[in-house]
């Protein structure tokens, strides 16, 4: 790394000194040093055009290439209800952006390369055209408005939260260095009161134990939601900014410390059923390949094999906050309504582990003390022996 360092280092003071050398050429007096001019003439300006159309091409070509190579990278069918109305947005805008993009960089580049300078040409100067000003402002804002109103409209739906609707669950996802948790809102659907000065033992979210909306709470390391029904996430962070990213969901929310934000959707695909999903399939098995392939190498040098990879729905922090951040995440699992009661009736509530927790620290009953050889006697003395005389 520091050999990288000294390189690029030494290359860009080799273009500094040489940027130097040219502003010094310039500064001196004469326009022609050994022949050589600054002042650009016919064969330059040709150079410039042609290279201009070179580069144009070269933009379509890598375009092109990318969707072709990269294309399969983006994410597949959406699993959250408000899902395909993001991507549909986010559709148009691409589609939108691409034409727009196409056509200006060719007339940029095909300008540039028509009217490049020739010797004695001099610029014809067009002073304005209120007709062709009106075109190329009244479009953009057209299409602009558009989109932002399509946007607004989109961004209403999906931040519009109803939490009166009945069937919701609560839940709130708790952010620190570098792992996440998850706290359910038992039979009352409310959470229970938390600040991070409650954090002790297992209380590791910090919740007030003594809100009563709090005792039936539960807590859990992996996220589990059931298909169809509408959840509410409650964000905290116990130490720095991070970001609750769901790249299936088509859900992020930044998480900041010393406030509670939120977001909501509906899952509408189980984990079981997304595995079956075509695109899904070729991503796993390309991962797959490629884990083989590396495999073979880690076993060479003597290691154990890499094991084969499943899909699971992430929840990442998108959010650069610390050493470790790029191992921040938590599986997400979902499944039907019946599967997830099953599941979150077989754990325990913070209430319940609270107590547990305290009754295993408290002392135990202090045992009574050896007694001593005088006590031993004494006892043995005073026993008195019943013998029944027939």
């Amino acid at each position: 790394m520091t050999s990288l360092l000294i390189v690029i280092v030494l290359v860009l003071l080799g273009i500094a000194i040489w940027q130097l050398t040219k502003i010094f050429d310039l500064t001196q007096i004469g326009t022609a040093v050994n022949g050589n001019s600054e002042v650009a003439n016919d064969r330059d300006n040709n150079v410039n055009g042609y290279l201009m159309f070179a580069f144009l091409g070269f933009i379509y070509v890598f375009t092109i290439y990318s969707l072709v190579k990269w294309g399969h990278l983006a994410l597949g069918t959406p699993a959250s209800e408000h899902g395909p109305q993001y991507d549909n947005l986010m559709t148009i805008s691409l589609v939108l952006i691409f034409i727009v993009q196409t056509i200006t960089q060719f007339l940029l580049h095909y300008f540039a390369f028509k009217y490049r300078g020739k010797q004695g040409q001099v610029a014809f100067y067009y002073a304005d055209n209120d007709k062709l000003e009106f075109v190329w402002t009244i479009i953009p804002v057209i299409v602009l408005a558009g989109l932002i109103l399509y946007g607004l409209y989109a961004w209403t739906n999906i931040m519009f939260v109803d939490e009166n609707k009945e069937d919701t669950l609560v839940v709130e996802l708790y952010a620190k260095q570098f792992s996440w948790e998850a706290r359910y809102a038992g039979e009352d659907g409310v959470l229970g009161k938390a600040n991070v000065r409650y954090i002790e033992g297992v209380n590791t979210l910090g919740v007030d134990m003594s809100d009563p909306n709090a005792q039936d709470d539960i807590q859990s390391t992996e996220l589990h939601l059931p298909k169809g029904k509408q959840i509410i996430f409650k964000f905290r962070s116990q130490d720095v900014l991070h970001s609750a990213y769901m790249p299936h969901f088509r859900a992020q929310m930044n998480v900041v410390p010393g406030m509670v934000t939120q977001f909501a959707f509906t899952p509408t695909i189980t984990t079981e059923e997304m595995r079956l999903d075509p695109k899904i399939m070729d991503k796993v098995a390309n991962i797959n390949k490629i884990r083989s392939e590396k495999s073979a190498d880690i076993i060479a040098d003597g290691g154990e094999a890499l094991s084969p990879y499943t899909f699971d729905y992430l929840l990442l922090c998108n959010k650069i906050c610390g050493a470790s951040h790029y191992n921040m995440q938590m599986k997400i699992v979902v499944e039907d309504e019946a599967d997830f009661n099953k599941w979150l009736g077989e754990k325990k509530t913070l209430g319940a582990a609270v107590k547990e927790s305290q009754a295993s620290e408290a002392p135990a009953e202090a045992a009574p003390a050896p007694a001593t050889e005088e006590q031993e006697a004494a006892t043995v003395n005073d026993s008195t022996v019943v013998v029944d005389h027939k």
